[in-house]
């Protein structure tokens, strides 16, 4: 029988699976099966998606490179907190030093990771395509949304009461709204606590359904709130799950900080989840 040894993290609570693909291998053309299958509650490990770590390439200019797939087997160009999981094993498994570089599909984003605790903080890709209240029909009514992109797109909705809101309805309904096609959305909704402090609950595109926390969310939400005038620069975002992101708005750079925990290692059966392992792995 043979094995994957995988690490199991959280950020915040949005949950991944993380492989040294130094040692597996596995092709491109097979990670979003592969995505699916460790991904899958019940049958895999489960997890909120799948991040494979590599080298960075020769002349990149970063230290490690990423490959990342939502629990659905799609592709996404960047994940706020799954990126902060990739930089801290990173440097446990020797691939990077504590302040290193790490390439996405988005671009590449630096990572300072604290060795004396789970915080790491990270500067995301430049925010772009900001536009702020936008009118949508949706289900015979009007909705004013927000949009930002922070590496993916993402809507932002002001609601006064996160806790009513019904965010797997809602927020499918907007995910795949025709004015976000064809990529679609994620759907963040946000309650102004106080000065610089936010309520956040996200229906995350690719996991199709709540999420604990989504870091390029909290992102997208703190500018949001700050170019409603809702919000300064630094601003503290509750997730879901009850943990607290900071966003660090610089000169048009957005820094997320937060942890990221290791939750347990494991082995998994290959043969279990009908994958198929490139011969050169263990």
């Amino acid at each position: 029988m043979r094995h994957i040894d995988f690490f199991k993290m959280h950020g915040s609570g949005n949950h991944f699976v993380l492989l040294d693909n130094r040692t597996l291998h596995v092709p491109a053309a097979h990670m979003a099966g592969w995505a699916k299958a460790v991904c899958a509650p019940g049958f895999g490990v489960g997890a909120d998606g799948l991040i494979l770590l590599d080298q960075a390439p020769a002349g990149s200019g970063a230290d490690t490179m990423w490959h990342f797939y939502n629990a659905d087997g799609s592709r996404a160009e960047m994940c706020g907190n799954g990126s902060r999981c990739a930089a801290r094993l990173a440097v446990q498994l020797g691939l990077a030093g504590p302040e290193h570089v790490l390439l996405t599909d988005a671009g590449p984003i630096r990572a300072a990771v604290d060795p004396d605790s789970d915080q790491v903080k990270v500067q995301l890709t430049p925010p772009r395509d900001l536009a702020l209240d936008i009118p949508l029909a949706l289900d015979g009514d009007r909705i004013t949304v927000h949009f930002v992109n922070t590496g993916v797109p993402h809507t932002v909705v002001e609601c006064g009461d996160v806790a009513q809101v019904d965010v797997k309805k809602l927020g499918r309904a907007l995910r795949f709204h025709p004015h976000f096609a064809p990529a679609g959305t994620n759907v963040n909704f946000i309650q102004a606590t106080e000065r610089d402090a936010l309520s956040l609950r996200t229906y995350e595109r690719g996991v199709e359904d709540e999420t604990y926390a989504c870091g390029t969310g909290a992102a997208a939400s703190a500018l949001v709130a700050n170019a409603l005038g809702l919000a300064g620069t630094e601003v503290a975002v509750t997730t879901s799950g009850g943990e607290v992101l900071r966003i660090f708005l610089e000169n048009g750079t957005v820094f997320l900080q937060g942890p990221a925990v290791f939750v347990y290692t494991g082995r998994l059966s290959a043969e279990a989840v009908g994958l198929a392992l490139p011969a050169v792995a263990d």
